[in-house]
């Protein structure tokens, strides 16, 4: 990314500071279906918002993180639920040039992998594994893949609008 300035500063932080309030509304609003072990994280659609712009990854790890807080996680979920949402944030602005389609793929992969080993680890859940994967995985995809997907063609036809690309 290269370094910002003036105006682009301003837009990338308030861009940024909206999708992190917004995440963390729909994280605390919603959190009887965001937490456990089987999850579907409705916040978890704004994932796709870096195939827009670049101010959506650290809006979704502080939407993530607040979140996360707000919604009583205890801190290794703090951390790394966070930093999975980080990761999968990252990948799909890797990815936005190649297939719209892909946009959720990181997301979707990144807490699939996590949020298993957090709710083991970090809370004692003694599922399987591999269970634990298959629910918080099926979460994800029902969360970023049809919700995320559904909001990705929805703010396709605005791009222009809501998201300048004057952004890095």
């Amino acid at each position: 990314m290269k370094e910002l300035k003036g105006n682009n500063k301003v837009l990338f932080i308030a861009q940024a500071a909206m999708i992190a309030a917004i995440y963390v509304v729909l994280t605390v609003v919603f959190a009887p279906l965001s937490f456990g072990e089987v999850q579907v994280r409705f916040a978890e659609a704004l994932t796709v918002l870096p195939f827009f712009t670049p101010a959506a990854i650290p809006g979704l790890f502080l939407g993530c993180l607040i979140g996360n807080i707000y919604g009583g996680a205890i801190l290794p979920d703090i951390i790394f639920g966070s930093l999975a949402t980080l990761v999968g944030a990252i990948i799909t602005y890797k990815l936005r040039n190649k297939n719209k389609f892909l946009a959720p793929v990181g997301p979707i992969a990144a807490n699939t992998i996590v949020v298993p080993l957090v709710l083991r680890y970090a809370y004692g859940i003694t599922l399987p594994i591999w269970m634990m994967c298959l629910s918080v995985g099926a979460g994800e995809v029902i969360s970023c893949g049809l919700l995320g997907m559904i909001l990705l063609s929805a703010l396709e036809k605005y791009k222009n609008v809501l998201f300048k690309k004057n952004v890095a």
